[in-house]
């Protein structure tokens, strides 16, 4: 699950070359609210976050991000260390995903998530089949997204507003595991000479179209 809240003005907090200064009249004219954050409102937040959430503390944002998540998680085979997990789970919550599954070895890159795992539930299965116990205790279908013989295309793909959307590492894609315990396989239609897109764009793709539905 997500790592405790660090301190307010955390040197690794990705920040603006602008943002918002000091709350405007001083100490006195602060909101008289508890998700404000004593040291942000005195020393203003260049923090890479929605306006709406200036000022408030990671874990006031975290809570009301919880309040509002949707009903689809993502799932990522990590076997290779794939340097496309960061930026996964930087889309996962844009796109405000309920929880982002990590299958298989525990450590990934974290540069690309630019620190959104602080303000995302991040959660770790050894295996496939671990992970596959979770999602059918959770009742949650598993969609698989690679480019194999018998996948879908996306825009007549069945994606349950309810699911599990699992994506595989750049260039192999999805294990013969992985492509066995999913209920369904979409792809991303292409038009180009590549065979695959890069993971980490394929995963925003098909997490934009699930909110387009459903969101």
């Amino acid at each position: 699950m997500t790592a405790p809240e660090p301190s307010a003005v955390d040197p690794g907090e990705p920040t603006l070359p602008v943002g918002v200064g000091p709350w405007p009249g001083g100490p006195e004219n602060w909101p008289d609210d508890p998700r404000y954050d004593r040291e942000l409102l005195a020393q203003g937040d260049a923090r890479n976050v929605v306006d709406a959430y200036r000022y408030w503390t990671m874990d006031a944002i975290v809570a009301d991000l919880d309040a509002r998540r949707h009903g689809f998680h993502v799932a990522i085979e990590n076997w290779q260390h794939d340097m496309n997990i960061g930026s996964i789970v930087r889309s996962a919550n844009a796109f405000l995903a309920a929880e982002v599954h990590i299958v298989g070895k525990r450590r990934w890159n974290r540069r690309g998530a630019m620190v959104t795992d602080r303000y995302q539930h991040v959660r770790h299965h050894e295996t496939v089949a671990d992970f596959v116990a979770w999602a059918d205790a959770a009742s949650l279908p598993v969609i698989a997204v690679d480019n194999v013989a018998g996948s879908q295309p996306l825009p007549a793909a069945d994606l349950p507003e309810a699911c599990v959307l699992l994506f595989g590492q750049e260039g192999p894609g999805l294990s013969t595991e992985a492509l066995a315990a999913a209920s369904g396989i979409v792809q991303i239609e292409q038009y180009g000479s590549t065979r695959s897109i890069n993971a980490g764009a394929a995963a925003a793709v098909v997490m934009y179209e699930w909110c387009r539905r459903w969101a």
